[in-house]
């Protein structure tokens, strides 16, 4: 009697996609294309759901999501994106610097839209947010269990 058993499948529902790095470059780029594909995905990540990525967000963390008016809110999301999935591949350090150069694109890209005073208010406001990322942002990684040492 043969018994024919159904053949293993090509990919496991548990298995990640092999080009889960590539897509995480792609979104974390500084240009305008990297971010409108974050977007896009982060919008509707059901079709991502193999890779496995941590969409989870404090936004701008302890700093105001708009400040002064200025939606900086989706450009502090992606970069907490970025720093939590580079983290989480164990690449962190190498990227960071990338990182906070793309969230300060982002924030210009909101500043781009202001002319002006305004603009120039927005402008200083993200050299603000940029230099407090390149200066303190960390990973979990980074930071001991019981907190920041004082």
């Amino acid at each position: 009697m043969l018994v024919f058993a159904p053949a293993a499948p090509a990919f496991s529902a548990s298995a990640v996609p092999a080009d889960k790095p590539q897509v995480l470059s792609r979104w974390t780029q500084t240009g305008s294309a990297g971010y409108n594909a974050w977007a896009a995905a982060r919008s509707d990540p059901r079709p991502w759901a193999a890779y496995g990525f941590d969409w989870s967000t404090d936004y701008c963390s302890s700093s105001p999501d708009n400040p002064l008016g200025f939606p900086f809110r989706n450009a502090c999301a992606r970069h907490d994106f970025g720093y939590r999935n580079y983290e989480r591949a164990g690449t962190f350090p190498a990227h960071k610097a990338r990182l906070d150069d793309a969230f300060h694109a982002d924030l210009q890209r909101v500043c781009a839209s202001y002319s002006g005073a305004r603009k120039t208010s927005c402008d200083g406001t993200a050299w603000t947010y940029y230099q407090a990322v390149r200066a303190f942002g960390v990973s979990s990684h980074d930071t001991p269990p019981d907190g920041p040492a004082a």
